[in-house]
């Protein structure tokens, strides 16, 4: 069973090529370092608002694109509301740029938790994890996914799921989530300054859904990381105003690694 792609043509191209071409374009213009990130927070909107901000935390994946061979992507449900965290039967979810194989094994894993659900229903149509995963196929040379959808859950079941998967060098971690919704420019700004100081300072009980969409999962990487004395640092800060032009109603877009 594959998960078809469920957005293409209306967050990111549908065609290979002109895909390729337009993450590459996005990545080329972005720094990278020459050590890789061990876990990112990245945004999921459509690649014309938030592509820019997604590729400068993916861009520092490339010293790493041979040792990165599993990725566990955390994303929040947008359609579907149950409690827990959700996982997939596919065998595959499928891009435009092919077909990407599902780690059976840490699914199982992942299912010895008794928060950890079979919810196709929360997979079919959610757009936070679909819109990484080209980024993901055009930097990583061959990898398995982990897919999790996260509903009403804390931040100690998100901790669960990281402390299950975490690995070594051969794992990487990627959260998905946006920042505010629907200010103006300037009080998007404001407010997604706050959030990166929160997210910087590992002060994951101080957000909320308003401040970040993902906070499920955006909550239970900061709990993880502080309790591993790890730290957290903003590689892009921008909103939906910086790339599409709109200034009266954006969406922010912050990029974070853990090194």
């Amino acid at each position: 069973m594959h998960r078809p792609p469920a957005v293409a043509g209306l967050f990111y191209p549908a065609h290979p090529t002109e895909l390729r071409q337009l993450l590459e374009k996005y990545l080329q213009a972005a720094a990278t370092e020459a050590k890789p990130p061990k876990a990112l927070i990245v945004p999921h909107a459509g690649y014309a608002y938030s592509g820019p901000a997604a590729a400068s935390a993916y861009a520092r994946l490339k010293p790493a694109h041979a040792t990165i061979t599993r990725v566990l992507l955390i994303g929040p449900s947008h359609r579907v509301g149950f409690q827990g965290l959700a996982v997939s039967a596919a065998d595959a979810f499928v891009t435009p740029l092919g077909a990407i194989e599902i780690d059976k094994a840490a699914i199982d894993k992942l299912c010895g938790l008794p928060f950890v659900v079979y919810l196709e229903a929360a997979h079919s149509h959610e757009h936070s994890l679909e819109v990484q995963l080209p980024f993901l196929q055009v930097l990583l040379d061959d990898f398995k996914l982990v897919p999790v959808v996260a509903g009403e859950a804390t931040p100690a079941q998100v901790e669960q799921v990281l402390d299950c998967l975490w690995g070594g060098p051969e794992t990487l971690i990627v959260i998905s989530s946006d920042l505010s919704h629907y200010h103006d420019y300037l009080t998007a700004k404001t407010r997604d300054q706050a959030t990166s100081t929160l997210i910087e300072q590992l002060q994951y009980e101080q957000l909320s859904a308003a401040a970040a969409c993902g906070k499920v999962p955006v909550s239970g990487l900061l709990k993880w990381a502080k309790a591993q004395s790890l730290s957290i640092k903003t590689v892009d800060l921008r909103n939906s105003g910086d790339t599409a032009g709109d200034h009266s109603r954006v969406v922010g877009y912050g990029a974070y690694v853990i090194e």
